[in-house]
């Protein structure tokens, strides 16, 4: 049995500034998880949430029901 790794990406809005986080949903299909974490710290902890919460969240900003920074 082989475990899929996460392949980690960010947003194409992100700068340069390293104020960014990194998801890996490739993991949403077949673990219903998404594992996110901060782009300065590859190596630190992630984040695991359930691929639905994940969903939602986006859709929230895309609609802009979260407003803005």
């Amino acid at each position: 049995m082989t475990t899929e790794s996460p392949r980690w990406h960010k947003s194409s809005y992100s700068g340069n500034g390293g104020q960014c986080v990194e998801v890996a949903t490739n993991l949403a299909p077949t673990h219903g998880t998404v594992p996110i974490r901060d782009s300065k710290n590859p190596t630190g902890p992630t984040l695991t949430i359930p691929a639905t919460a994940f969903a939602t969240f986006v859709a929230g900003v895309k609609t802009g029901e979260l407003g803005t920074v």
